[in-house]
């Protein structure tokens, strides 16, 4: 039970965690970058996006994108490195808020041009299909995202974990459930948009698609939507339900013996961290102006996790600059050499392995152990020669 007195941040207790970057101080540092980067978009916005400072609207979009990955990534931690549940299926909840932010933006276009979206067109159809009601509405499309996200992460965590069913059953259960679902959505007639997806947006929020004012709009509210889930997983996790979690995720019989019910506890943290994901979606295709199936493949559920890993899982920092840093990676190899791409994530995750157990977290850890044991090593050898030195005499 002792680690239910961990603060959050960290996985277990231990002397050196204010030394790491996922402890206290590496969670002021990244919210207050966070904080400042929102700051500065609010208040310089228009004049960076193709203002005379030559930040073009690219890199402030980048900025928008790496937020909604860096909140996805949130999303997975919640679950897994708190929780010890590790879900290879969260590109599904993150492909559900990015489908009905897509719905949205394509019936407010109807709305205001008159014009059925194309894939509808292809399809000979004239109306959007019944479920398609009401998402006009901004604020019903988000409350949708909640309601469908948190359902289907209740339904599904509701049955694995009466079941029992962890480990790696439950990931291998997860990334089935995420392939399912992109076969699903690879079929035209579903009214999803089928293998091309949902494109062609025009109109947010009254604004044209590709403006500067958007996407300024879009990368502060990436920004701002981080800020906050940052806060209030903090505040979540260093209270009593955090210690909980923590508690269930190190000895669960013991906390159910306890006459805890662990069933509800896992099942909550499971139904957030789902909804996290969807809004990360949400976020996420207004910026990238498409969504398909591919969305959905599997490859992306193992690469959150591949994100988390190398930031540090059970530290909310972790994962916020793990996923920065990778995408940030492949998106600036994207232009010069994306073949080397996969080569260098599986270095990076070899690297990882190998040297850091928890990822870049423990970084400052591992280098100051390093230290220890040359100063140690240094201390030896001058003991080793003094004595040398009185045996010659």
């Amino acid at each position: 039970m002792s680690a239910a007195t961990t603060p959050a941040g960290a996985l277990p207790a231990s002397p050196g965690l204010v030394r790491r970057f996922g402890g206290d101080g590496g969670f002021r540092t990244v919210t207050a970058l966070v904080a400042a980067g929102l700051a500065a978009i609010l208040v310089f916005g228009g004049a960076l996006a193709g203002g005379p400072l030559g930040l073009s609207p690219y890199l402030v979009n980048l900025v928008g994108q790496l937020a909604a990955f860096a909140l996805l990534a949130l999303a997975l931690d919640l679950i897994w490195g708190f929780a010890g549940i590790l879900s290879l299926g969260h590109g599904l909840y993150f492909a559900i808020g990015g489908y009905i932010a897509a719905m949205h933006l394509l019936k407010h276009g109807f709305a205001v041009s008159g014009v059925v979206p194309d894939f509808m067109q292809f399809m000979g159809w004239s109306e959007f299909p019944a479920f398609w009601w009401g998402l006009e509405s901004f604020p019903y499309a988000l409350l949708l995202v909640v309601l469908v996200s948190g359902t289907v992460a209740f339904l599904f965590g509701y049955v694995s974990f009466r079941s029992k069913v962890g480990g790696v059953y439950f990931a291998i259960i997860t990334q089935a459930l995420v392939y399912v679902a992109m076969l699903l959505m690879f079929r035209n007639d579903t009214g999803f948009g089928g293998n091309n997806g949902m494109t062609g947006f025009s109109v947010i929020f009254g604004f044209p698609v590709g403006s500067a004012g958007l996407t300024v709009g879009l990368t502060a509210a990436s920004l701002a939507v981080l800020l906050t889930a940052l806060l209030g997983l903090r505040w979540l996790m260093t209270g009593r339900y955090g210690r909980l979690v923590l508690a269930c995720r190190d000895d669960e019989v013991r906390l159910r013996t306890l006459g805890y019910r662990t069933l509800w506890l896992k099942l909550s943290v499971w139904c957030l961290s789902a909804v996290l994901a969807a809004v990360a979606g949400m976020l996420y295709v207004p910026q990238v102006g498409i969504i398909n199936p591919r969305l959905l493949s599997p490859e992306l559920s193992i690469e959150i996790a591949v994100w988390v890993a190398i930031g540090g899982r059970g530290y909310l920092t972790g994962a916020v600059l793990g996923a920065i840093f990778v995408n940030a990676l492949k998106f600036w190899l994207a232009t010069r050499a994306p073949e080397l791409w996969p080569f260098i994530l599986s270095g990076l995750v070899v690297l990882v392995v190998l040297l850091l157990p928890n990822g870049f977290s423990d970084a400052g850890r591992e280098i100051s152990r390093l230290g220890d044991r040359r100063g140690r090593g240094r201390t030896l050898e001058s003991l080793r020669r003094t004595l040398l030195r009185e045996r010659g005499a």
